[in-house]
């Protein structure tokens, strides 16, 4: 699909300064731009490509101002980073406008389908599921019984979801990701086995919500795990059982949270963070990467470390950690001068 400059202006309510009839067929970095593709700059560390770089369109900030000629069109807009992320989520829409049944799929007699949906080779949909509108399941995903999708979700290649799931509309699941399997519960037992605990809850995802691949969400032992309205999660994410996750919260690659955990809205998460499980995260908390959490934190607090502590006391504890090896040196130096004033004195 082409587009011209002054079509793309128009969309994002901004003003052409070159060719209107300037095309594009395809987007790229400023700095790898080349003709034909539209690119952006907003970050003042790349102002400098905007004077080499090949492609066709450039969206830049309104205010900006040029120290030297270009050979792009470019589109003037308030906030350039904004408006090329609009039109990135608008071709991504185009580019993947599936719909449509492939074969071979499996759809249950008793599942309902919405309208304008698209079913991938070698998808499953289980007894009772229900399917909204517009909805995208890609090949090879599985959905359980009783399962509820709602309207504009899509669902990439291998994504699992388990009986009971219920996902809200407008979220993305991306591949390996799973829903609803089992939360880590067994019961020790006198002879040093384990007993396996049934886990008879399931998983809700409501509207917006993003998991990425190879990310589990456990379902809950009883009752649900719960996702809220916008949250976004990164890939290689574990949520176990009866975890709860206000809205919009974001948490990085690799973090960890255990069973029965209530973490608040609007919290941030760095990668690799982990936390403990029957604790509560307040609301707007920021936890820095690697943080451990082993108790409970209060709102609107930011915290880092493990253990993790306030951002002031990390940083005074860092400091005393980069210092570690003076501080050796110097008790060792206190230690011989000591031995040498108590050697004098015993003579």
């Amino acid at each position: 699909m082409e587009f011209k400059a002054q079509s793309i202006a128009d969309f994002l309510g901004g003003k052409v300064e070159g060719d209107p009839n300037a095309t594009v067929h395809d987007v790229a970095k400023i700095e790898e731009g080349r003709p034909g593709t539209l690119a952006f700059l907003s970050n003042p560390k790349y102002n400098k490509y905007l004077y080499e770089t090949e492609a066709s369109i450039v969206i830049i900030n309104q205010n900006f101002e040029l120290e030297a000629p270009v050979k792009a069109t470019l589109i003037r807009v308030a906030d350039a980073y904004k408006a090329f992320a609009s039109l990135l989520e608008l071709y991504q829409q185009a580019k993947g406008n599936k719909t449509g049944i492939e074969n071979p799929s499996f759809i249950d007699s008793s599942a309902q389908l919405g309208n304008d949906i698209y079913v991938g080779a070698f998808a499953y949909i289980g007894k009772n599921v229900k399917i909204g509108n517009h909805v995208k399941i890609y090949p090879q995903v599985y959905i359980g019984d009783n399962s509820v999708i709602g309207d504009d979700t899509v669902l990439f290649a291998g994504v699992k979801i388990y009986d009971d799931t219920q996902i809200g509309e407008a979220c993305i699941l991306h591949s390996g990701s799973v829903i609803g399997s089992d939360g880590f519960g067994f019961a020790p037992t006198e002879d040093g086995s384990y007993k396996k605990i049934p886990q008879v809850g399931n998983v809700i995802l409501e509207d917006l919500v993003e998991i990425g691949a190879n990310t589990t969400v456990d379902c809950a032992t009883m009752g649900s795990t719960i996702i809220r309205k916008g949250t976004k999660i990164d890939n290689l994410v574990q949520i176990a059982h009866n975890v709860e996750i206000g809205e919009n919260t974001v948490m990085a690659a690799h973090t960890g949270i255990a069973g029965s955990t209530k973490v608040g809205k609007n919290c941030m998460f760095g990668g690799h963070v982990g936390i403990a499980g029957h604790i509560t995260v307040g609301d707007y908390v920021n936890m820095g990467a690697m943080s451990g959490v082993h108790s409970s934190i209060k709102s609107n607090k930011t915290v880092l470390g493990a253990p993790a502590m306030e951002i002031a006391q990390a940083a005074k504890v860092f400091a005393i950690y980069r210092n570690l090896p003076q501080l050796r040196e110097q008790v060792i130096d206190l230690g011989k001068q000591v031995a040498q004033i108590k050697s004098k004195l015993e003579e």
